[in-house]
């Protein structure tokens, strides 16, 4: 349910190195937090071209329960996101790993992301 190659952070979003662009990272959702928020009806993602800054709010998915705030996991600059969530926002729900990515992010520190947590410490924080 938690791929090992992918890295996560305690607010449920993973970390695939390397991304589809240069220098880049994917960021996406986990199952756990597609589960809990249901249905995603809407997805609002940063610009190509914004600056992120990690732990800080770039977007929401809105589900039939809530809205939910997206963070960014590492710092630096969006070179591409998945406007394919514009026309089929569920993707995210069905296939959170693969086709419902969100945006990738070329960090502005290359080794900032090693520091999140694998897939065994971030399903030790699910276990609470």
């Amino acid at each position: 349910m938690y791929p090992e190659d992918l890295k996560y952070t305690v607010e449920h979003e993973w970390v695939r190195q390397p991304g589809e662009h240069e220098g880049s990272v994917r960021i996406g959702i986990t199952e756990y937090a597609q589960d809990a928020l249901g249905d995603i009806v809407y997805v609002s993602l940063p610009e190509v071209g914004d600056t992120v800054a990690a732990g800080s709010t770039c977007g929401e998915l809105e589900s039939t329960k809530s809205v939910s705030d997206i963070y960014a996991p590492v710092s630096g600059e969006v070179v591409a996101r998945n406007d394919a969530l514009d026309a089929t926002p569920e993707l995210v729900n069905s296939d959170p790993y693969g086709g419902g990515w969100l945006f990738e992010v070329v960090p502005s520190d290359a080794g900032e992301a090693d520091g999140l947590l694998d897939a065994a410490a971030y399903q030790a924080t699910l276990a609470g």
